[in-house]
């Protein structure tokens, strides 16, 4: 299962209009303790984000290049890194850790307004899902591969699945690794596994 935003996003939109004060801004951030905001038109659609790196910037008077001003129109990053409410927290990590930012507004698709905001700590949600609804589709993942679950203890702690035994081919090991990792909530697979064939090394052999 794909957790999605919409599964663990805050149904508060943290939100300026353009005209907004330094001190407004300031005074959002406090309110929402947030580190910061998005910049809305009159429709509602995110047109950019003001942080608290922005704000010092302008205290210090180091605009880097931008434009001079005490409004959230003038002190703004844009375009506005947003997101869906469709967008897997995957992606929606992935965005954030390559902009560096701690939250993404989150849109209408339809409409392109402002719907919420997810946070960085919601995204960490995910991490806390039970060990039971891991191992089911841990479990599913080994169907899916067509191994013999009769050969493999399969356990889940602290996100992270451990998964022993033996398979039938080495090539497998890598595949159910694989497919372990791409389950939610999971950190990392670890695998103590044997295995019958080598295919792995006899592919290799076989192209030389």
């Amino acid at each position: 299962m794909t957790v999605r935003v919409k599964d663990v996003m805050g149904l508060v939109a943290i939100a300026v209009r353009p005209e907004a004060t330094f001190a407004e801004l300031v005074a959002t951030m406090r309110r929402f303790k947030v580190g910061a905001v998005a910049v809305i038109d009159a429709e509602g659609r995110p047109v950019g984000v003001v942080s608290e790196a922005d704000l010092l910037l302008k205290e210090i008077g180091a605009q880097g290049g931008k434009p001079g001003g005490t409004t959230a129109g003038q002190l703004m990053s844009r375009p506005a890194v947003t997101v869906t409410r469709q967008t897997s927290v995957r992606e929606a990590a992935r965005l954030m850790h390559a902009n560096r930012i701690k939250q993404l507004p989150v849109i209408d698709v339809a409409s392109g307004k402002i719907a919420g905001t997810v946070h960085q700590a919601d995204l960490l949600k995910v991490f806390t899902r039970p060990a039971a609804d891991i191992l089911t589709e841990m479990a599913d993942a080994v169907a899916d591969l067509g191994l013999n679950t009769g050969g493999l203890t399969i356990t889940v702690e602290g996100s992270v699945i451990r998964v022993e035994g033996r398979l039938a081919r080495r090539s497998q090991i890598a595949a159910l690794v694989e497919a372990g990792r791409r389950i939610e909530g999971v950190v990392e697979v670890e695998a103590d596994l044997a295995y019958d064939r080598d295919d792995v090394m006899s592919a290799s052999s076989a192209h030389l």
